[in-house]
């Protein structure tokens, strides 16, 4: 029996899509390990399973697969990636519509160019929601690595995030720092370490390094929480550019109890089959 596949990313940050509403198809850690693989599977950074919605407002149900074959709660680059798969099957209707998550309701709209925006939903800096254990001193939290204190911000974006702003993002060892932090105690769920380097308060550089897949090239939930994080410490404006090694996204978060918007551009690489 052979199972369809699509591969997409956006900005680098690629995935297996297996939209399982019409074809069947066992997934666990164990074969989403093995689909991941770059040397021995197909090769992607998460897998994004499409399955059929609960009720008839939501377009479709998704779920999301770590590399390390953990369960993921948000993938803003894959959601994106959704909303354009679907849009090439002609089943989006204009303006918004919704797909529901693991975190809750997504809401999209496919623009031109490839493009897709997202409603990401309201951060949540509540430490118990992150969560985070650590005691915030004058609204971050210092935490103390190998003799070091690093200052952090944390946000939920239905994921876990923390923060590190850095002077040069160029002289950051992502790879050992963001684990050491994404597996840190003082997050008991994990988090996606997150690394920005303020322009202006327009522009910022981000490098992520997420929990259960390393660093990627781009993490969409990742630059949401990045610039919610720096907008609520008053250190950039409301619409943020956020360039990553895959390219950039634009943010957008007014404050309060709204959602952050993502702009950011979602690409079809090719369509492929497994055989069981």
């Amino acid at each position: 029996m052979s199972v369809t596949f699509q591969k997409m990313h956006g900005l680098g940050n690629d995935f297996i899509v297996l939209d399982l509403r019409h074809q069947d198809c066992v997934i666990d850690g164990d074969i989403a390990r093995s689909l991941s693989n770059r040397h021995t599977g197909i090769g992607c950074d998460q897998i994004l399973i499409l399955r059929q919605p609960s009720n008839d407002r939501h377009l479709a149900s998704f779920e999301i697969w770590n590399t390390d074959g953990s369960r993921a709660e948000q993938c803003g680059n894959g959601v994106r990636c959704l909303g354009f798969y679907l849009q090439m099957l002609g089943e989006t209707p204009d303006g918004q519509f919704e797909l529901a998550g693991p975190a809750g309701v997504i809401r999209i709209e496919c623009l031109d160019d490839d493009m897709v925006r997202v409603e990401m939903g309201q951060p949540v800096f509540d430490q118990q929601k992150v969560p985070v254990l650590l005691e915030p001193v004058d609204g971050w939290y210092p935490l103390h690595l190998d003799g070091k204190t690093y200052r952090l911000g944390a946000v939920s974006m239905g994921n876990p995030h923390a923060l590190l702003v850095a002077d040069d993002l160029d002289t950051i060892d992502v790879t050992q720092l963001g684990a050491a932090i994404s597996s840190n105690p003082a997050f008991p769920q994990g988090c996606n370490a997150g690394f920005a380097e303020i322009i202006d308060r327009c522009n910022i550089r981000l490098r992520v390094f997420e929990r259960g897949a390393a660093e990627t090239n781009a993490c969409g939930s990742g630059a949401c929480a990045a610039m919610s994080i720096l907008r609520r410490a008053d250190l950039v404006d409301r619409t943020v550019n956020v360039t990553q090694n895959g390219g950039s996204l634009t943010i957008t978060w007014t404050g309060g109890l709204d959602s952050v918007i993502m702009t950011g551009p979602a690409t079809h690489v090719y369509e492929g089959k497994l055989h069981e």
